[in-house]
This record gives C-alpha cells, structure tokens and sequence, in this order.
C-alpha cells in the first residue's frame, strides 16, 4: 500500500481566529484510539470548544469533539476525552512561559493528516475585546465593498 502524502484538513476551528488575535502557531502531533484515526479519517471532528494545557509537564487538547466510528463496536472511544499532545521539551516549555504571562491561552486551529499521520496546529492567542470583534468585522466588509466596486468597475470598462 503506497504512503500517503500531502496534508488533508478535516476540522478547522474559523471561530477561532474571530474571537482571539493569534501570537504563534505550532504544529504538535496528537495520540489518539484506532477508532478516532478512523472517525478522523472520515472527516468528523469539531474543534469549536476545544482548549489545550499544559499539565505535569506535558500538553493536552480537551473538549476536541470526535465522533464516536459508526463501524466500532464496544472497543469505541468516548467523544470529548482528553487527548496527548507530542511536542519537543523545549516548546513546551516556551509555551508554558506564554501563557504564565496572563491573557493568553491555547487554541486548535485545525486538525489534519500530514504524510498519513494526525496533528493539530495549536495557537498561543489572546482574547479580542468585543470592540476589537466589531472593527474587524467591518474592515472585512469594508474590503469586500472595495474588491466589489473595483470588479464592477473593470466589467463596465469591458
């Protein structure tokens, strides 16, 4: 059987990127059951209420919701547990010293299949205000008007 290769996104947490300003990214590799990898397989996940901490040293992703494999039988794996993250020592650490500082927390960004094997990319962010949430919203279609004024005015030109 050929090696996969490539990446294939099966969850992506946009909310994530409205709600909080992103500081740094790190791609991390996730444990998970058989039946997860095949329930992640079939493009079933949900990150929206998803966070991670750093516990003992070690990193976790909590309230990741990954179906239950329609196919498992009693051996299936329970939705919303705890997972293990795999990150080096030192980015743990790094990150652990972020997140000391107050205001910042860790957010998955996306879950995916880089070369056949799980990871999720985790996010050092901070919590947007809600007058940060309006202006960005409508500097967004502000730009939308814009890109919609410029190809009107191209198609009249034709």
């Amino acid at each position: 059987m050929p090696r996969e290769r490539g990446q294939q996104v099966v969850a992506t947490n946009r909310k994530a990127r409205h709600d909080y300003t992103i500081e740094d990214t790190y791609e991390a590799g996730i444990v998970l059951w058989g039946t997860e990898v095949k329930s992640l397989r079939e493009g079933r996940a949900s990150l929206v209420d998803g966070y991670a901490f750093i516990d003992g040293g070690e990193m976790w992703l909590d309230a990741v919701h990954i179906p239950e494999y329609t196919e498992g039988t009693w051996n299936n794996h329970a939705p919303r547990r705890k997972r293990k993250l795999l990150l080096h020592k030192q980015e743990i650490v790094k990150i652990s010293h972020r997140t000391a500082q107050g205001g910042y927390t860790l957010v998955p960004l996306r879950i995916y299949f880089s070369d056949g094997r799980a990871k999720v990319e985790i996010a050092v962010a901070k919590g947007k205000r809600e007058y940060d949430k309006r202006q960005a919203l409508r500097e967004k279609q502000d730009k939308r008007e814009a890109d919609r004024a410029i190809s009107s005015r191209r198609n009249l030109g034709d």
